[in-house]
């Protein structure tokens, strides 16, 4: 199969749909790989590291979508690349397609298959493919609310951690799955008041075992 992989256009997006590493698996299993040119800058990649396992550079978007049977992203399609989608071309990435209308409809009148991570189940019904992106989530959560609580972030000059003469932060997490442990994970791992909150106590003894 071929296999494209374009540069993400989507303000603030600085990942790409395919490592060096994954492009190489792909194409020790027989498949042909093409991508767009600095499509890996934005993850520490350049274009030697994909020459190298095998790849071909393509100059822009249009050579990918042009080319490819099997187009690879990250977030969901910008307007110009929907235009760019046939009818005999496989989709894969993040869509969720329930925030946009327009982006369904889109993607349906294009005729490509569209197969979006965040629905891909596991024999466990679990959602690998989220499940990553889920963890980041959760991490970032606590040092995106440790920024916030800054004076000079106008906020109320709290420290996590607490320090000499001040007691820690308190901090409450509401949902104990992959987002909610790994934030309970950093919040825990700052010396924070961590109070968690589940329907499951299941869950909830487990993790307390763990903390």
């Amino acid at each position: 199969m071929l296999i494209g992989v374009p540069k993400e256009i989507k303000p603030q997006e600085n990942r790409v749909g395919l490592t060096p590493e994954s492009v190489k698996e792909l194409i020790d299993d027989g498949n042909e790989v093409i991508i767009e040119r600095t499509a890996g800058q934005g993850s520490g990649f350049d274009d030697q590291n994909y020459k190298d396992v095998g790849a071909t550079v393509f100059e822009n978007a249009r050579d990918i979508f042009d080319r490819a049977e099997l187009i690879i992203k990250v977030k969901e399609p910008q307007d110009n690349e929907i235009k760019k989608l046939k009818d005999d071309q496989l989709l894969f990435t993040y869509l969720h397609l329930a925030a946009s209308k327009a982006l369904t409809e889109g993607l349906m009148n294009s005729g490509a298959t569209c197969i979006a991570y965040e629905t891909i189940t596991d024999n466990n019904g679990r959602l690998p493919l989220l499940a990553p992106m889920s963890e980041v989530a959760g991490r970032i959560s606590i040092q995106a609310g440790a920024r916030a609580l800054e004076m000079t972030n106008k906020g109320r000059g709290v420290l996590l951690s607490g320090a000499t003469g001040a007691p820690p932060a308190k901090v409450v997490i509401i949902g104990c799955g992959v987002v909610g442990f790994n934030a309970a994970l950093i919040a825990h791992g700052m010396k924070s008041n961590v109070t968690l909150i589940d329907q499951s106590e299941a869950r909830l003894n487990e993790l307390k075992k763990l903390f």
